[in-house]
């Protein structure tokens, strides 16, 4: 029986390789993608053994979960998940990295939150499936958003973040977002970052221009692993 520590060897691996040669498809290096491991519901000792293997960025969806690890495994910490107006000191205080920022208010709270202490690396989230209760914000709302980013020197704009939508052909999805981000890009040439791509989906992310990709299950596998 293997060990917990050779099975996500053997899984990141996979993963590497796999950006690799979705890279390699359409002319990039895969040295220009930053791999997120996804960590929520794992316990702190995957971090560990994650950041053993070289891995130096992790991500949480839930406030208290990358509160929690981040107290435990110094990293480079991402929130990706919904933003609630409560939690925004607690989210300043860990994450290095926000990938949903989808609302004026949430910025200006961000940005204050850490004023003096750091330099908070922001995403904003486009939503590439306009129904109610998804995260992000419509294409034509990005640059307001965009700019008055700009002009909180506690944050630093590094582009742009989407989901693919559940049901539709990712191809088509990342498509969409590379014609998007293409434009967003030319108008915030500070900010050419593209977080997009996610277990299912990560290889077509790449091809379509994906700078980050936020990978869980492939890594980590498909359950909670306390063992």
């Amino acid at each position: 029986m293997i060990s917990r520590k050779e099975e996500l060897l053997v899984n990141v691996d996979s993963v590497r390789q796999r950006m690799h040669d979705a890279a390699k498809r359409v002319g990039r290096a895969a040295d220009e993608i930053t791999l997120i491991a996804v960590t929520k519901t794992y316990p702190a000792s995957d971090v560990e053994l994650l950041r053993d293997l070289g891995l130096e960025d992790f991500a949480e969806n839930r406030d208290h979960e990358g509160r929690d690890k981040s107290a435990q495994v110094p990293a480079r910490w991402h929130f990706q998940g919904q933003i609630q107006s409560n939690k925004i000191s607690s989210i300043a205080s860990w994450a290095n990295v926000v990938h949903s920022l989808d609302n004026p208010r949430h910025l200006s709270l961000l940005a204050k939150a850490v004023q003096g202490s750091k330099i908070l690396s922001v995403f904003i989230q486009v939503c590439l499936d306009p129904q109610p209760g998804r995260g992000g914000i419509l294409p034509q709302e990005l640059s307001p958003l965009a700019e008055l980013a700009l002009t909180e020197p506690s944050l630093r704009l590094e582009g742009l973040m989407a989901v693919a939508p559940l049901g539709e052909d990712p191809q088509s999805a990342f498509s969409r977002l590379a014609q998007i981000h293409s434009v967003f890009r030319q108008q915030f040439p500070s900010a050419p970052s593209l977080s997009a791509g996610m277990s299912g989906d990560f290889e077509v992310a790449i091809e379509h221009g994906a700078t980050h990709v936020r990978i869980g299950s492939s890594i980590l596998g498909s359950r909670p692993h306390f063992g």
